[in-house]
């Protein structure tokens, strides 16, 4: 077929980009004629088709202020961009798993019928609860009966 589509495999196969894959000009007209991933695999046995080894730019400086920010140097208020809730909170998705978790326990364990689930999967998702916590105080609130014990279990899921 042509180079282009032999250097093209060759990326893929060895997991690299295009423009790191070189042929050896004494394959080239192997690299040429290869069609198949097959033919493309066994030119990069034979070492006439290889990546560049990878290039690693490693700093000396920026070792050093990673040694320093493990220490908590360098973060001071004049570092900061955002508002604390911004720089330290739970993002949004790994909350809503973890009240999703907890309200499919339920519903598993029929301690909520799939109307109350539904209503309170809507809460859920609107944002409405800090955490698991304050949704299973909600759910107490609706008249829901939950032992302690489960209480416990389910903050734990």
């Amino acid at each position: 077929m042509s180079v282009q589509l032999t250097k093209r495999i060759a990326a893929d196969l060895l997991s690299r980009g295009v423009s790191s894959i070189r042929i050896k000009g004494d394959v080239l007209e192997k690299a040429d004629k290869a069609i198949t991933r097959e033919d493309v695999r066994e030119l990069i046995k034979s070492g006439g088709v290889y990546a560049q080894k990878e290039k690693h730019n490693l700093s000396l400086y920026s070792k050093e202020l990673k040694k320093k920010r493990a220490k908590g140097r360098r973060r001071g208020i004049g570092r900061k961009k955002g508002t604390r809730a911004a720089r330290a909170s739970i993002d949004y998705p790994q909350k809503v798993r973890a009240q999703r978790r907890v309200l499919f326990a339920l519903k598993r364990d029929k301690t909520i019928n799939n109307e109350l689930f539904r209503q309170f999967y809507k809460l859920v998702r609107g944002g409405t609860f800090a955490n698991k916590a304050s949704l299973l105080g909600h759910i107490k609130s609706h008249g829901v009966t939950i032992s302690d014990e489960r209480m416990k279990e389910l903050r734990h899921i």
